[in-house]
Formats: structure tokens, C-alpha cells, sequence
């Protein structure tokens, strides 16, 4: 039996921008990315905590250290920039490895650095 499970979770992220006229996806700050394991082209679920929308699009890495998250494409019109949004990436595990997974998350500050790790 398989568990679809949190794998990483970049918490608190404040959107910076929203780009409508973009074929798709969420840019991220590739610091964040690599903190978080989360990689180029990876499936995310997003939650927009000011509205409730929930989306789900693939991962373009933004320039390290810019802060940049960025909605694209469709995904605009769900999220604007200073809206709060959680990121989440999930794995599909064995029942029994699920317990060995250890899920990485980032709260970030209102900069989008890095405030804690859990």
C-alpha cells in the first residue's frame, strides 16, 4: 500500500509578483528551493491564505537569494503579490517507509528569508 505524503512545505511565503501573460507555473527563490528540496519542474500545491484558493502548477527556479515568488499563467488570478501562500510538495511512499519520512519545512519572514526550519 502507497501514502501520499507532505514531503517539503515552504510556509508563509509572500507573493511578489503575478504574471498573467506567462505560459504557467510558480517562480521560486532558488535558495528556498534548495533549502527545501523542493526541485525545478516539481508538481506544488499551493493555498493562498488570503482567499482560500488552492492550485496546483510545476516549479520555475527564480535567482537566488531574490525572494521572487511568483504566480504565472493561470495561477495570477488566484494569488497577489502580498497575498500569504503556502507551498507544499508531496511523495508518494511504501506504508511502511512513510514513517522515515521526514518532512522539511521553511517559515519564512515577510522578506521570504529563511525565519526557521523545522
Amino acid at each position: 500500500m502507497y501514502l501520499t505524503m507532505l514531503r517539503a512545505k515552504i510556509h508563509r511565503a509572500r507573493v511578489t509578483d503575478a504574471n498573467l501573460d506567462y505560459i504557467g507555473s510558480i517562480t521560486i527563490d532558488g535558495e528556498l528551493l534548495e533549502e527545501s528540496g523542493i526541485l525545478e519542474g516539481e508538481m506544488v500545491y499551493i493555498v493562498n491564505n488570503n482567499n482560500g484558493a488552492r492550485l496546483q502548477t510545476y516549479v520555475i527556479e527564480g535567482p537566488k537569494n531574490s525572494g521572487i515568488i511568483c504566480l504565472n499563467g493561470a495561477a495570477a488570478r488566484l494569488a497577489q503579490p502580498n497575498d500569504i501562500i503556502i507551498i507544499m510538495a508531496y511523495a508518494i511512499v511504501d506504508i511502511d517507509e512513510a514513517p522515515r519520512l521526514n518532512s522539511k519545512v521553511l517559515i519564512l519572514n515577510e522578506e521570504n528569508k529563511i525565519h526557521e526550519i523545522i
